[in-house]
């Protein structure tokens, strides 16, 4: 199983039947390979460019996954928040987010901006460049 398959129920993504309509959010993770820690998010929202709070701008998002350099494909190595409780442990900073970009704040824009961020999320050493 990888990562981009946890967090799925059945093969298709958790919070919903959100695979009827695009996701209208769009994350990357600016560095890849043995750089991983040194990048920033990228994030848009209908291909208008988002600039994320500061405390979250330059670190992994604590999604679930697997995110071992040596065993990617290991469940025993997964770690982070599902869906729900990612989105209830940051509703602090996810209020203003979405409030000041004017994003609907709704449980299936939570749930995208969720899915985007999970699919490119890192944790340190994950690229295995500090081994």
């Amino acid at each position: 199983m990888s990562k981009t398959d946890i967090g799925k129920v059945n093969g298709q993504p958790s919070g919903g039947d959100s695979s009827a309509v695009k996701n209208p959010f769009h994350a990357i993770w600016s560095e890849q390979g043995h750089t991983v820690c040194l990048g920033h998010w990228e994030v848009s929202y209908l291909n208008t460019p988002l600039s994320l709070p500061a405390e979250q701008r330059e670190e992994d998002m604590g999604t679930f996954g697997v995110y071992s350099y040596l065993y990617p494909d290991d469940p025993e190595f997964s770690e982070g928040l599902e869906e729900e409780a990612w989105i209830l442990e940051n509703m602090s900073w996810l209020v203003s987010f979405f409030e000041l970009n004017q994003i609907p704040l709704d449980p299936q824009h939570l749930a995208w901006l969720y899915q985007a961020l999970n699919r490119e999320d890192w944790r340190c050493g994950s690229c295995g460049g500090c081994i």
